[in-house]
């Protein structure tokens, strides 16, 4: 009797941990608790760079977590941290060196996870021109994007000590095609692409990666208000989750990603090349997965921090970066 009393108890004890780790599992939505409600801007319009957010909303990873994402097309009239500040966004994609002026200036970003851990941002000549080190670029025309974008290239004009001759840079690459300029702004994964898609190969080029200068800045950053982040927690972390899930799940999905991507392009009427996206985002994975068999953490690297804070000192944009613990939100999440 003893003896089926002991079994019988080891088979409900069995039965209780069973259950208790299903319940562990279960998306929050199954476990009958409501689908919270969030929205995220990226920096532009749908396309490969930001594949991982719409891969995740598409196959139902953000619901797993909790939470009823809506993705807001960003653009240069959305600006993304603008809509976190009033309040239109609950998360935004930013560049470190924006999410860090932003918070000296008073509006508390905090990074939930960095995505995009260095610098993909360069400046390309024609070697035909006569432009083959830094020091060839001085005077000469070089198209720069606005704003934060500028960055960049003003610490690598600042390293060299040079001078150049500013000119405003579109949204396309016409002007360098057309031989108005002799230097152009471009992102390793979009316009260095478009431009050897455009007749010039790669060997006739000349590229200036800031990162292989010194100037290594992380970019596609995941940030949040410390004002939502300490209102709930809980669905912060889970966005951070879904997140990171989406991008592992896009990485290890390619095709199926890019249909997804190229769906919401021309769901938001965005002139799209699969050849072109496929590029784009072959370049994303280059930037954002680790070495093999690593987990994609999202951590943002505290030196990278660091050394981008010594490069905004230096151009005079801020006096000295947030504090680590609070940008990063760790001070808030008990870590």
């Amino acid at each position: 009797m003893t003896a089926s009393i002991i079994a019988f108890s080891r088979i409900m004890l069995s039965s209780a941990v069973l259950i208790y780790s299903l319940l562990l599992c279960m998306p929050a939505w199954a476990a009958g608790e409501p689908l919270k409600k969030a929205t995220l801007i990226p920096l532009w319009s749908p396309q490969a760079q930001f594949a991982g957010y719409y891969t995740a909303l598409d196959k139902g990873i953000y619901r797993k977590h909790g939470i009823d994402l809506t993705i807001i097309t960003g653009g240069p009239e959305r600006n993304a941290s603008r809509y976190l500040a009033s309040g239109k966004a609950d998360f935004a994609v930013l560049w470190l060196t924006t999410a860090a002026q932003k918070r000296v200036s008073g509006l508390k970003l905090v990074n939930l996870a960095q995505i995009v851990q260095h610098s993909s941002m360069m400046l390309i000549s024609r070697k035909s021109d006569g432009i083959k080190t830094p020091q060839n670029l001085n005077n000469k025309k070089v198209s720069l994007w606005g704003g934060d974008f500028s960055i960049p290239p003003h610490a690598f004009f600042k390293k060299y000590g040079l001078k150049v001759r500013e000119i405003q840079q579109s949204y396309s690459v016409n002007l360098f095609l057309r031989g108005g300029i002799q230097a152009a702004s471009a992102m390793w994964y979009n316009e260095y692409h478009t431009i050897i898609n455009s007749g010039l190969n790669p060997d006739e080029l000349t590229t200036f990666h800031f990162k292989e200068h010194g100037l290594d800045l992380p970019e596609d950053g995941l940030y949040t208000l410390e004002s939502t982040l300490k209102r709930d927690p809980a669905m912060a972390e889970a966005f951070r989750k879904a997140s990171l899930e989406g991008w592992e799940y896009t990485f290890a999905h390619p095709d199926e990603a890019l249909d997804i991507v190229i769906r919401h392009m021309q769901q938001a009427r965005v002139p799209t090349s699969r050849m072109h996206q496929k590029w784009m985002l072959e370049r994303m994975r280059d930037l954002i997965m680790p070495p093999s068999g690593q987990r994609l953490s999202g951590q943002l690297d505290k030196r990278s921090y660091e050394s981008a804070g010594h490069i905004l000192h230096q151009l005079g944009i801020i006096r000295s970066m947030p504090e680590f613990s609070a940008f990063t939100g760790r001070r808030h999440a008990g870590q």
